[in-house]
C-alpha cells in the first residue's frame, strides 16, 4: 500500500463523492474549482494507485480510463447507465461459472475477466419514454 499524501486523500474524497465513472481529466477539474492546487499528472497516479489497490474500479470507455470508487471488496461486476452513468455493483454467479468452464474446456488456468454491463436505467428509460411522440 502507497502512502496516503494530502494529495491521494484529495483524489479518493472527490471520487467518494461521486456515483458515476469519471475521467481523471473530470476528477481533476473538479478538484481546482473546490480550490486544490493537486496537477493532472498526480490525479492520473493516484486513480492507477487506487485502481490497482482494489480501491477503485476502472474501465476503458472510448479509449479514455475512467474510474469510480469501489463499493465492493473482491470481485464483482457492474451495471452501467449510457446515459446517466449510474453504476450498480452486481456479483454474477452465473459469469463466474461460465468463465471457469470455458477457460477450462480450453485448457485455460486461473481466468480472470471483467464484465461491465451498458444500458439504461429505470429513471432514464422513463424519462426517454417521456419524450418519445
Amino acid at each position: 500500500m502507497r502512502r496516503r499524501t494530502w494529495q491521494r486523500a484529495a483524489v479518493q474524497d472527490a471520487l467518494t463523492g461521486r456515483y458515476d465513472f469519471v475521467s481523471a481529466q473530470t476528477l481533476h477539474s473538479q478538484l481546482r474549482a473546490d480550490g486544490s492546487s493537486i496537477g493532472l499528472a498526480t490525479v492520473y497516479r493516484a486513480l492507477a494507485d487506487l485502481a490497482e489497490e482494489g480501491e477503485a474500479d476502472s474501465l476503458r470507455a472510448d479509449g479514455e480510463s475512467l474510474y469510480r470508487a469501489c463499493a465492493s471488496p473482491g470481485h464483482h461486476h457492474h451495471l452501467i447507465c449510457r446515459s446517466c452513468g449510474r453504476t450498480v455493483e452486481i456479483q454474477a454467479d452465473d459469469i463466474e461459472t461460465w468463465a471457469a468452464s470455458t477457460a477450462a474446456a480450453h485448457g485455460f488456468r486461473d481466468p480472470q475477466h471483467i464484465v461491465d454491463v451498458f444500458g439504461t436505467c429505470g429513471p432514464c428509460a422513463l424519462v426517454g419514454a417521456s419524450e418519445t411522440p
